[in-house]
C-alpha cells in the first residue's frame, strides 16, 4: 500500500521488531496447527509458488503451460486463460527445468520463502462474469496477528510479513492493533480540501479551497461557481464500475454499502478468485487492512451529509482483495485481481501498492523478469478490455529516472536482513512503471509536491492530492475506515484514488470513450489546472501532465 504512516506512538524500528516477532510466532503456529493457515501441512517437501507463462497468450497457451508444469511434477492451482499463464507450486529446482521446455516463455518464483504445501482446494473459484479472455498478446504497513480461519475450504488472508511496511504505500494501522491508526470523528463531509483542489465540489469551495485559484467550471466566471451542472449525476455514475485492488473493502461502512457491488467483488488473496460472500472484506486482525476501505472512500463514498464524499459518489465499486496469506501483494494476487476486474467491466482499476517481494523487479533476474511479464500481460489485458489502470508512484522520495538503492527486498523473508541492492533504471516497480499505466504522484493542500512522493519525467503521469502525514485532519486526506469510522492518511495511495475517481467521472460523461481518450482528457485538464493555479507552472518530473482536475466537458 502506498500510504505514509502517522502513528506517533512508535518508531519504525519498534514496528519492525514487533513485525518480526509476530511473523515468527505466526509461522510457527501455522506449522504446528495446520488449519490456521491456507497451506495443508504434510510430510512432503517444501514448495514455492511460480507463475508459468506460455509463448501463447491465450487459453491454449495456459493449457500448454499447465501440461508442461504437471509433466515436471508441479501442482497447478489456478490457470489464467486470458493471458496464457498458470499459477503452480513446486520445488526449488522447478523453474530452471521448466524454462528449458519448448513453448514456455518465462517462469518465475513469486516468493522467496517456501511453504509446506500448495493451498487447499477452493470450491467455486474461477473467473466468471466475463468472456474469459480475448486471445490477445502506495503506505507503510506493520505486521499483525494472523486472523482466525474463516472457513473449512480456504482460510483466506492472514498476518503481515516483517517488511510489509514497504508494500502498502500510505497505509496507517487499524485501531486496536499494537500501532493503531487514530480514527477521527465523523467529518460531516467538511474535510474536503482535496475535492476542492480537483474541482469535485458541487457547491462553492469556501473555506475548503486548497489552491491559490481552484478550478473553474466551464463558462463560469469565478472559482467558486457552482459545478453541479458540470458533474455527472449519481445515476450516471451508477453505470460505471471501478475496481479497488487493495487490502479489502468494508462494504458495511455507511459511506460504501450502496457503492460496493458484491457481484463484481472477490478475493484474490492467494492468486485464485474467491467470490464467496464477504471474501473481499478486510480482516480486522491485520493492522493494515483498513487501507482499501480508505482508498474506496476517496473513490466513491456516498454524498449523504455524513462522513466523507468520494470523487465519484454513486459509482459502482468492485472490491478486490489482494492482501495475501502472509501480508503480501504477490504477483499472482495482482494478476488474478487485474483479470477479475477486467472481466467484470471495470472502467478504472486502482492499484495503491507495489508487488512483493521485490520492490523493484530487474530484467536480468529470471524470476523477477517473469513476474514483470505476467503482471504486464494482465495489465495489457485490462487495458484492451477498456480499463484505465491507475497506480501510485510510491512513497520513497526517489527519482525513478536515476539509479537507486533497495534495502528492503525481499520483504517476505522471515530471518536475516534484506539484500542491499544497487539498481539501475531498468528495474521497475509493478504495476506503476508498466506501459500505459497512469502513475500518480502526491501534492499537499497547497498544490506543492510532497517530500515522500517518487517522481521522474516520463515515469509519472499526473499529480493529485496526497496530503501531509504530519498535517492532521486539515492537511491529510480524511476518508473511510472499517467499522463505520474515519481516518486521516497521507500518501500516493490517496493520490491514485483521486485519479481513479476522476476516470469514473469522465467515463460516466462519455460512456463510449476508450482508455486513451479518457486519460488524454484528464491530462489536458491537469495541464490547464497547473497554468491557472501555480504561479510558475508545473515541473513535469514532479507533476507529470499537471494537477488533477475534473474535466467539465
Amino acid at each position: 500500500m502506498e500510504q505514509v504512516s502517522q502513528a506517533p506512538s512508535s518508531t519504525p524500528a519498534t514496528r519492525r521488531r514487533r513485525s518480526v516477532r509476530v511473523l515468527g510466532a505466526t509461522l510457527l503456529t501455522g506449522l504446528l496447527l495446520g488449519g490456521a493457515v491456507p497451506y495443508v501441512t504434510g510430510t512432503g517437501g517444501t514448495y514455492l509458488s511460480y507463475l508459468v507463462l506460455d509463448e501463447r497468450t491465450d487459453a491454449q497457451g495456459a493449457e500448454h503451460a499447465a501440461d508442461r508444469t504437471r509433466a515436471l511434477g508441479g501442482k497447478v492451482v489456478q490457470d489464467y486463460p486470458q493471458i496464457g499463464a498458470v499459477l503452480a507450486y513446486a520445488g526449488p529446482r522447478f523453474a530452471a527445468e521448466l524454462r528449458r521446455q519448448p513453448g514456455i516463455a518465462a517462469v518465475g518464483a513469486t516468493r522467496t520463502v517456501p511453504v509446506p504445501s500448495p493451498p487447499r482446494p477452493l470450491a467455486g473459484s474461477g473467473f466468471t462474469g466475463g468472456d474469459g479472455g480475448d486471445g490477445g498478446d502506495g503506505t507503510r504497513t506493520v505486521a499483525g496477528p494472523r486472523p482466525a480461519d474463516p472457513g473449512p475450504a480456504d482460510p483466506g488472508p492472514a498476518g503481515l510479513g516483517p517488511a510489509a511496511d514497504d508494500a502498502a504505500e500510505g497505509a496507517n494501522l487499524a485501531e486496536g492493533a499494537d500501532d493503531s491508526t487514530a480514527t477521527v470523528p465523523d467529518p460531516g463531509e467538511q474535510s474536503d480540501w482535496n475535492l476542492a483542489m480537483i474541482g469535485a465540489l458541487d457547491r462553492p469551495t469556501g473555506h475548503a479551497a486548497a489552491l491559490l485559484r481552484p478550478p473553474v467550471a466551464a463558462g463560469a466566471g469565478t472559482p467558486s461557481a457552482d459545478r453541479a451542472g458540470a458533474l455527472p449525476t449519481a445515476q450516471q455514475l451508477a453505470g460505471v464500475t471501478v475496481a479497488v485492488l487493495d487490502s479489502g473493502v468494508d462494504d458495511t461502512h455507511p459511506d460504501l454499502r450502496a457503492a460496493v457491488d458484491p457481484a463484481a467483488s472477490a478475493s484474490c488473496a492467494d492468486g485464485r478468485p474467491d467470490s464467496r460472500s464477504g471474501a473481499w472484506r478486510p480482516d480486522d486482525a491485520i493492522n493494515e487492512s483498513g487501507h482499501g476501505t480508505h482508498v474506496a472512500g476517496i473513490v466513491g463514498a456516498a454524498r449523504d451529509g455524513h462522513g466523507v464524499t468520494g470523487v465519484a459518489p454513486g459509482v459502482r465499486i468492485a472490491a478486490v482483495r489482494l492482501l495475501g496469506p502472509l501480508g503480501q501483494y504477490y504477483a499472482e494476487n495482482i494478476v488474478c485481481g487485474m483479470l477479475w476486474a477486467a472481466d467484470h467491466g471495470a472502467r478504472a482499476i486502482n492499484d495503491s501498492y507495489f508487488a512483493d517481494p521485490w520492490k523493484y523487479n530487474c530484467p536480468e533476474d529470471a524470476d523477477q523478469a517473469a513476474l514483470a511479464a505476467a503482471v504486464g500481460r494482465a495489465v495489457a489485458y485490462a487495458q484492451r478490455k477498456g480499463a484505465v489502470v491507475v497506480a501510485s508512484a510510491g512513497n520513497d522520495g526517489q527519482d525513478l529516472n536515476a539509479g537507486r538503492e533497495d534495502r528492503r527486498s525481499p520483504n517476505d523473508r522471515t530471518t536475516g536482513p534484506p539484500e542491499d541492492r544497487r539498481l539501475g533504471t531498468e528495474c521497475i516497480r509493478l504495476p506503476g512503471e508498466l506501459p500505459g499505466v497512469v502513475t500518480v504522484t502526491a501534492v499537499d493542500r497547497t498544490g506543492l509536491p510532497t517530500s515522500y512522493s517518487n517522481y521522474g519525467r516520463g515515469k509519472v503521469s499526473i499529480a493529485a492530492p496526497g496530503g501531509d502525514p504530519d498535517g492532521g485532519t486539515q492537511g491529510a486526506v480524511v476518508s473511510d475506515w472499517p467499522g463505520g469510522r474515519y481516518a486521516a492518511l497521507a500518501g500516493t495511495s490517496m493520490s491514485a484514488a483521486h485519479v481513479t475517481g476522476a476516470v469514473a467521472v469522465v467515463a460516466a460523461q462519455h460512456p463510449d470513450w476508450d482508455p486513451g481518450r479518457i486519460t488524454a482528457a484528464l491530462s489536458r485538464a491537469a495541464a490547464d489546472n497547473c497554468a491557472r493555479t501555480l504561479p510558475f507552472g508545473c515541473r513535469h518530473d514532479y507533476y507529470g501532465a499537471g494537477i488533477l482536475a475534473l474535466p467539465t466537458g
